[in-house]
């Protein structure tokens, strides 16, 4: 194996071309909501309202899309129970639930090297309190 600096360009002959299966997978994969919803059917059979209330931010009109893309691609199935009322639910697929370990390592990757928005970028710890000056101790004397 040859390895590069940062620094150094790889020649076009030797770089190396973009693997169809993986182009495939994050065409489907790569949409926004797509990982999040199969991970939020980890837990079992979920029904739309409770798929929009654990994904805070999707629309019913995406959520909607991303289902019938899962639901097409084999990786989640779409359960109609006969009513009154109809009632629908989702759940993963042997191949879906496949993509779990993946998706577990994809979580903890983004835990050690994504900032959590709104967190400090900073690793040092911050003080709790300032520190006491000269100043501020002469008067609590």
């Amino acid at each position: 194996m040859i390895t590069r600096s940062a620094a150094t360009t790889v020649p076009a002959e030797e770089c190396i071309a973009a693997d169809e299966s993986l182009m495939r997978a994050f065409d489907l994969l790569g949409k926004r909501w797509t990982g999040v919803l199969l991970g939020t059917l980890i837990s079992g059979p979920v029904g739309f309202r409770a798929l929009a209330r654990a994904v805070p931010g999707i629309s019913d009109s995406v959520l909607s899309e991303r289902l019938a893309e899962l639901t097409e691609a084999g990786l989640v199935d779409r359960n109609v129970a006969e009513g009154p009322p109809v009632s629908v639910t989702y759940t993963l697929t042997e191949a879906g639930r496949a993509l779990l370990p993946a998706l577990e390592q994809i979580r903890r990757w983004a835990e050690r090297h994504l900032a959590t928005p709104g967190a400090a970028t900073s690793t040092r710890p911050q003080p709790t309190s300032r520190p006491i000056s000269r100043r501020t101790r002469r008067r609590a004397s």
